[in-house]
C-alpha cells in the first residue's frame, strides 16, 4: 500500500526535514560559540537521551517490562550521563591547570603592513623578540 497518498506521511517528512535542518543549524552555532570538547558531550547526551525516550514511546517499551528492567535502563542512562559529565569536568580541570603560555606563536601570528620599513610585511609580535623600533613620523 503506497503511503505517499496519505497526508500524515507528508507531515512526518516535513517535520523530519525541519528537525534535521534545525539540528544542523544549532549544532553549527554551538560549534562557532563553544569548543568542540564542550559541544560534543552535550550533543551526545542529548541525542542518546532523546533517542531512548522516543524509542520507548514509539515501541511502547514500558508496557511489557518489569519494574526492575525499567530501573536498570534508567540506571544505564544515568551512568552514560554521569560518565560524560565526569569526562568533561576532568578535561576542563586539566585545561585550567595547564600553565598559561607566554610563547606568542601559540596565540597565532598577526601580521600588518609596515610602509616605512624595508620589510613590508611584519609580525605584530616582533617587538616581543627584539627591541621595539620607532616608526618614522608620517607627514
Amino acid at each position: 500500500m503506497n503511503q505517499l497518498a496519505y497526508p500524515h506521511t507528508w507531515l512526518f517528512i516535513l517535520v523530519a526535514v525541519i528537525c534535521g535542518v534545525s539540528q544542523l543549524n544549532y549544532l553549527n552555532k554551538a560549534l562557532d560559540t563553544f569548543d568542540l570538547a564542550m559541544v560534543s558531550p552535550v550533543y551526545y547526551v542529548m541525542f542518546t537521551t532523546l533517542t531512548i525516550v522516543a524509542s520507548s514511546i514509539m515501541f511502547k517499551d514500558g508496557a511489557g517490562q518489569s519494574l526492575s528492567s525499567i530501573a536498570s535502563e534508567c540506571c544505564g542512562l544515568v551512568t552514560i550521563l554521569s560518565g560524560t559529565i565526569l569526562l568533561h569536568a576532568a578535561k576542563q580541570k586539566e585545561a585550567a591547570s595547564s600553565p598559561a603560555s607566554t610563547w606568542p606563536l601559540d596565540r597565532g601570528i598577526s601580521w600588518y603592513i609596515s610602509v616605512g620599513s624595508d620589510n613590508l610585511l611584519r609580525n605584530v609580535e616582533d617587538d616581543y623578540f627584539a627591541a621595539p623600533q620607532s616608526s618614522p613620523a608620517t607627514p
